[in-house]
């Protein structure tokens, strides 16, 4: 088990309800908690269309994640 914090934007932050959570879980990497999180919030975003940061650095999804990190879900920003 590992600690992650977790911050949310825009549709995802609508969707959960917060801005920021911090949880143990098992799982590897960035897509692997991106499904997790998906899961047990119900999110309707695909995984192609989300970027991510690591420890304020934007990393592909299947970076490992380590005790202590630090994971943002970018969704796509709509506009005009």
């Amino acid at each position: 088990m590992k600690t992650i914090h977790i911050t949310y934007f825009a549709a995802l932050r609508d969707a959960t309800g917060c801005a920021e959570e911090t949880l143990m879980t098992e799982v590897m990497t960035a897509k692997a908690l991106f499904h997790e999180l998906t899961a047990k919030y119900r999110w309707p975003f695909s995984e192609a269309f989300i970027q991510v940061a690591i420890n304020d650095r934007y990393r592909p999804a299947d970076t490992l994640l380590k005790e202590g990190d630090s994971v943002v879900f970018i969704p796509p920003i709509a506009g005009g």
